[in-house]
C-alpha cells in the first residue's frame, strides 16, 4: 500500500488534491482513497490531507501516520507543522518551495525535493500572488518523480474536481510534470 500525507493552508487545495490523485489512481487500475481531516475551518488554517492506494480493497480508515510520501503546499508550512511525522524510511517529501532542500533539516532519513510550483501556478493565473492555487500542479511534479500515477490519468480526473479555468490547470500540470 502506498500512503500519501498532505499538508496545507485552507485555500491551498491540499483537499481537492488529494481526491483528484485518488481518482487519478483509481483511473489507473488501483483501489484508492482521500480523505482530510481540518481543525479550524476557515481559509489560512493547518489543513491535512491523505491518500492511500493498494492493488486491493483498502479496509483502513485512519489518517496516515506513516506516509510513503509527503505533499507540502507551502514551504512556509513546514516551519512550523512536522511535516516529516512518520514518514517511512526513504519516504519523500515534495515541498512547494523556491528555496534549496538542504535549507529544510528533517532528522529523518528521507529525501526532501522543492520545486517552485506556486511560480507555475502563478503564470498561468491560478490563484493569486499572495495564494496561488498549486493543488493541480504539484500533482504533475509528483507524478514525475514518483512515476507512481500516470499524467493521463491526472489530466483526465482534474474536472472532474476542478470546475473552472480546466485548461489552465492542465497547462500548468503539464509545465510542472516536465519541469521535473
Amino acid at each position: 500500500m502506498i500512503e500519501i500525507r498532505f499538508h496545507g493552508r485552507g485555500g491551498q487545495g491540499a483537499v481537492i488534491a488529494s481526491k483528484i490523485l485518488a481518482y487519478a489512481y483509481f483511473l489507473d487500475g488501483y483501489h484508492s482513497q482521500a480523505f482530510p481531516t481540518y481543525g479550524a475551518e476557515r481559509r489560512g488554517a493547518p489543513v491535512a490531507a491523505y491518500v492511500r492506494v493498494d492493488d486491493k480493497f483498502i479496509n483502513v480508515r485512519s489518517p496516515v501516520v506513516n506516509p510513503d510520501y509527503v505533499i507540502v503546499m507551502s514551504g512556509k508550512l513546514a516551519d512550523t507543522v512536522d511535516v516529516s511525522s512518520g514518514i517511512k524510511e526513504n519516504g519523500l517529501i515534495l515541498i512547494n518551495s523556491e528555496l534549496n532542500a538542504d535549507y529544510y533539516n528533517f532528522e529523518e532519513k528521507c529525501r526532501v525535493m522543492c520545486f517552485d510550483v506556486s511560480g507555475i501556478a502563478l503564470k498561468y493565473g491560478l490563484g493569486t500572488k499572495i495564494m496561488p492555487i498549486i493543488n493541480v500542479p504539484i500533482l504533475g511534479v509528483f507524478s514525475k518523480i514518483t512515476n507512481s500515477v500516470s499524467l493521463e490519468s491526472l489530466k483526465r480526473a482534474t474536472p472532474r474536481f476542478v470546475s473552472t479555468g480546466i485548461d489552465k490547470n492542465i497547462e500548468a500540470l503539464e509545465e510542472a510534470y516536465n519541469l521535473a
